[in-house]
């Protein structure tokens, strides 16, 4: 699992963000035309794709509206770059809530490819509220 930052393009979610690194992120513009955002992210997204091989999908959990993180990631993983068709019209707070309830309920979302997608839409029914999720079991290996 990885993030977008604002200038050291996809990192591990378990990077430690720094104050010095949130003043960083907060003075670019996250926009797909300015190299200091762009460059990084495909430098980064380029390596994961080599790592990931040609038949492994990249899953965007992000907002799709928006063309600056889909312009670039498009651009480098094509038809593999897939997210949850559920997200079409929702806010970050509604996706969220939306992954929540999957993993409470143990529901995969279907994914489709970006490219050739719906990417604005209506909004969905609100959520119904959510009951406290059950504990995640991790399975022992």
């Amino acid at each position: 699992m990885f993030v977008i930052t604002p200038i050291a393009g996809l990192r591990s979610a378990d990077t430690l963000v720094t104050i010095d690194a949130l003043r960083a992120f907060a003075g670019v513009d996250v926009a797909p035309d300015n190299p200091k955002y762009r460059r990084p992210l495909e430098r980064s997204a380029k390596a994961i794709a080599a790592d990931i091989g040609a038949d492994c999908e990249a899953v965007l959990l992000g907002s799709i509206a928006s063309p600056k993180y889909v312009d670039v990631l498009q651009g480098i993983f094509g038809d593999r770059l897939v997210f949850p068709s559920a997200f079409v019209g929702r806010g970050d707070m509604s996706r969220g809530g939306l992954l929540l309830r999957c993993v409470s309920s143990s529901e995969e979302l279907d994914y489709v490819p970006v490219a050739g997608a719906v990417r604005h839409g209506g909004r969905p029914p609100k959520l119904d509220p959510a009951t406290r999720p059950k504990p995640i079991v991790r399975p022992e290996y």
